[in-house]
């Protein structure tokens, strides 16, 4: 059973789907709260700023496997953040400003530290930025006397620890999610559960980069949580299918990866794209397609009170006979015959009105009565 698992666990093709899943589900926990608070951008920023972290790390310790990579980068993350928050409180510029300002320039401290102080090390940004999952399987760690890819451990580490983390301050994330005024009121600190958010945040975006790279992660934190977003209004919905999204762009994007000889990472979070738009389409509340029924439905809704709203105004007229007829609905309404035949047939369905033989007079049922009273209701208190 060991060897069979450790075989298993070994395989590239493995390897690679778990690290994906891993870092898509890693990702979507930190990110449905950074979605939730309108921040997403911020993992944009922390993915870029860590570079900074870990060339610190690197001049001070000198040594490149140090322990304090993820330290030294979770402190890049969130002191980007922090320098953005401080540089928007100045008034001078806006937030979303402000974190263009920042994350750039760390970023490009980082570069020039690389090329002056350590050029012939192995810390460069393309492998930060870009990754390269397709290896993943080739650097391995012996745990409790089996071998597994060691990007494996660390993003499954990772994620278990995202996960405590949402499992034991679920009620204060939500509450300061969606109203941090009260969470503040209530002693609940909004501002230290933040800044431990995006510290996770930073710590998923250094253990992931080896795999998908920061720019990837991005993807990750932002589209399946914006994808669960549009499915549900429920928070714990919203982190089981963010990461089911995450989950699912790894199933789908290595076998498309392959088939069509493209970046494996790249073809994830393009699959990730595509959940997004298909829920866009088809989400029973924001979906443009739901959106567009509810739409025709109350253009259908309107008609039928504008006709029952005619036969009543018309009801006790001299021309009643004229003005409720069938044909009114195209001369008087200006109606297509189509769309008068639609109106009719619907408002018949409803038993709004009666349509009566053989002059085609149409008369309000008592049903269609009442509601046109109360359409006309407001008007007549305007009046």
């Amino acid at each position: 059973m060991t060897a069979a698992l450790q075989s298993w666990l070994l395989s590239p093709d493995v390897g690679i789907v778990l690290v994906g899943a891993f870092v898509g589900v890693a990702s979507s926990l930190v990110g449905t709260f950074l979605v939730l608070r309108k921040s997403s951008m911020l993992s944009d920023a922390i993915s870029h700023a860590i570079l900074l972290g870990i060339v610190l790390v690197y001049l001070i310790t000198g040594n490149q496997y140090s322990p304090f990579f993820l330290v030294g980068s979770a402190l890049a993350g969130v002191a980007t953040v922090a320098l953005s928050e401080l540089l928007a409180r100045s008034r001078r510029v806006k937030s979303d400003a402000a974190i263009g300002l920042v994350y750039p320039l760390l970023f490009a401290v980082a570069v020039v530290l690389i090329n002056v102080y350590a050029r012939d090390v192995h810390i460069d940004a393309h492998a930060v930025l870009l990754g390269e999952i397709g290896f993943v399987w080739l650097d391995t760690t012996v745990v409790g006397g089996l071998e597994l890819p060691s990007s494996l451990l660390n993003i499954g580490i990772i994620t278990l620890v995202n996960l405590l983390f949402i499992v034991v301050f679920y009620k204060e994330l939500k509450l300061t999610s969606f109203d941090p005024a009260l969470a503040a009121a209530l002693g609940f600190a909004p501002g230290v559960l933040y800044y431990a958010l995006l510290g996770l945040t930073s710590l998923t975006a250094v253990t992931a980069f080896d795999a998908v790279g920061a720019v990837l992660l991005v993807a990750f934190v932002i589209i399946p949580p914006s994808t669960a977003y549009l499915l549900t209004d429920k928070l714990w919905r919203m982190l089981l299918y963010g990461a089911g999204v995450g989950v699912g762009s790894s199933l789908l994007g290595y076998p498309l990866a392959l088939a069509l000889d493209v970046s494996i990472g790249g073809m994830m979070a393009c699959v990730a794209g595509l959940f997004l738009v298909v829920a866009f389409l088809v989400s029973p509340r924001y979906g443009l397609i739901a959106q567009e029924i509810r739409r025709h439905q109350q253009q259908r809704k309107n008609a039928r009170r504008m006709l029952l709203v005619h036969l009543y105004s018309h009801e006790n007229d001299r021309e009643s006979l004229e003005e409720n007829a069938v044909t009114a609905m195209q001369t008087h309404l200006r109606w297509s015959p189509e769309r008068a035949r639609e109106v009719l047939m619907d408002s018949l369905e409803e038993q709004l009105v009666e349509k009566h033989r053989p002059d085609d007079r149409l008369t309000l049922t008592s049903k269609g009565r009442i509601l046109a009273q109360e359409v006309l209701e407001p008007w007549r208190r305007g009046g």
